[in-house]
């Protein structure tokens, strides 16, 4: 599992003292006020960068990076994804996994057949939809507990209530 998890993105310059407008991946983008320290990726290490979150607001973050002082500053960082230490991570619930930890894991049938291995989550509704590339294509389903009534990210692996998953399944072959 990585130390460092993904939690926004610098979308474009917002105003003229060197502030960026945010996009948030974090599940409570509240948290960004609270956040001090990110990290960006750069040739593979994880580079500290102060952060001051000015404002929350419709869905963003308002935050100043660095010694970011213009807009010129922040074009640059146009389009970096922004990180926090698992350290800083808000603590899960039972049952609660972080997305990049599901990544990679293998989706299992009750006869122990490997169905594919899940590659995006979609966050787009009331329900996340997992998405499994397969040896013919790939495969969308709900996020179900009756569809994949365990996931154990240490041992990589989703099981799968291959029944349920007919019903509510989209494939693509």
């Amino acid at each position: 599992m990585n130390d460092y998890l993904m939690i926004g993105e610098v979308l474009k310059p917002q105003g003229i003292r060197g502030e960026a407008k945010i996009k948030p991946y974090a599940a409570d983008p509240d948290d960004f006020l609270r956040w001090k320290t990110l990290y960006i990726l750069d040739k593979n290490e994880y580079t500290p960068i102060k952060a001051k979150c000015s404002r929350v607001h419709d869905g963003f973050a308002y935050i100043t990076l660095g010694d970011c002082v213009n807009p010129n500053d922040v074009e640059r960082l146009r389009g970096t994804q922004l990180y926090i230490s698992r350290s800083q991570a808000a603590e899960l619930d039972e049952g609660e996994v972080f997305i990049c930890d599901l990544i990679g894991c293998e989706a299992v049938d009750e006869a122990g057949n490997v169905l594919g291995k899940l590659t995006d989550v979609l966050q787009h509704g009331p329900v996340d939809v997992y998405v499994f590339k397969r040896a013919r294509g790939s495969m969308m389903a709900p996020a179900l507990k009756a569809v994949f009534p365990r996931v154990d990210v240490e041992a990589r692996r989703i099981d799968v209530c291959a029944e349920k998953l007919q019903e509510v399944a989209v494939f693509e072959d």
